[in-house]
């Protein structure tokens, strides 16, 4: 069973979400989580969780959403929201982002150390954004202790040092599509252990791609996980079985809530 632990389907229109599922349980999808960016767009993904049992939901605001100081106002309703949802599993997204022309940095951070004592306050695994900004979001993990709920790094594309460093803090590194096309990523999928991996799509419309087929949706877990399987010289099924393994362990907490809306999970 595969489990997209990163997407943004609250960003396809409704008639669409149902199809982009259907395809992705055919090739074994057990659920998923669609990662909220700013608050409307959380309340969005609480929404469709509550119409789709494989569709769970993480609340957040992502750095790059942040276009003026949040405040406790703000704070406070993301709190509200997950407290108030069982279907809210995650704490996603919510990061630092230091390209050019990003939010103020100073905003980002006062965003960021908030949102993991939300999390941390409501016992909800962190999904983080990093984007050259690894050195600071996980000293900022570590001084707010986001370690005691560990999480994911989200859509990996760093070194093995990076790597390293947030597996010791108690995090996963989530793996995706740039894994067919970075040589470097490669190499670290093939000197970490699998029990530090888990994987997603990070999907949301790709309106840049001429063909709809090549749009990326949650059906393409299969052929990431093959290709781990590939680079790492290791049984398929056996791949999957402890990457599953590993999003369990990631939202242990979660995991009874979860089967009662996705009977057919392994425990």
């Amino acid at each position: 069973m595969l489990i997209d632990t990163h997407v943004h389907l609250d960003e396809f229109q409704d008639h669409e979400i149902s199809d982009i599922l259907d395809r992705a349980i055919s090739i074994g999808l057990g659920f998923l989580i669609s990662a909220g960016t700013t608050i409307e767009t959380s309340y969005r993904s609480i929404e469709l969780s509550h119409i789709f049992d494989r569709f769970f939901s993480g609340v957040g605001i992502h750095p790059m959403d942040i276009d003026e100081r949040l405040t406790a106002k703000d704070f406070k309703e993301l709190s509200k929201m997950a407290s108030n949802n069982d279907k809210v599993i995650v704490m996603s997204e919510i990061g630092l982002d230091y390209l050019d022309g990003m939010p103020d940095r100073e905003w980002q951070f006062n965003a960021f150390r908030s949102q993991i004592g939300i999390a941390r306050e409501l016992s909800l695994p962190i999904i983080f954004h990093s984007r050259e900004a690894h050195e600071d979001c996980l000293r900022v993990l570590r001084e707010e202790r986001g370690f005691d709920v560990g999480g994911v790094m989200h859509y990996f594309q760093g070194n093995l040092d990076d790597a390293k460093r947030a597996i010791d803090l108690g995090f996963y590194i989530s793996i995706a599509r740039p894994l067919f096309r970075i040589e470097e990523l490669q190499n670290v999928v093939k000197k970490l252990p699998l029990e530090h991996l888990v994987i997603e799509t990070d999907s949301f419309p790709q309106h840049f791609k001429k063909n709809r087929d090549n749009w990326t949706e949650p059906k393409h877990l299969r052929s990431i996980v093959n290709e781990i399987a590939r680079i790492k010289n290791e049984d398929v099924e056996y791949v999957e079985s402890i990457i599953y393994n590993n999003t369990k362990k990631m939202l242990y907490s979660k995991w009874d809530l979860i089967s009662s809306y996705v009977p057919e999970i392994i425990f």
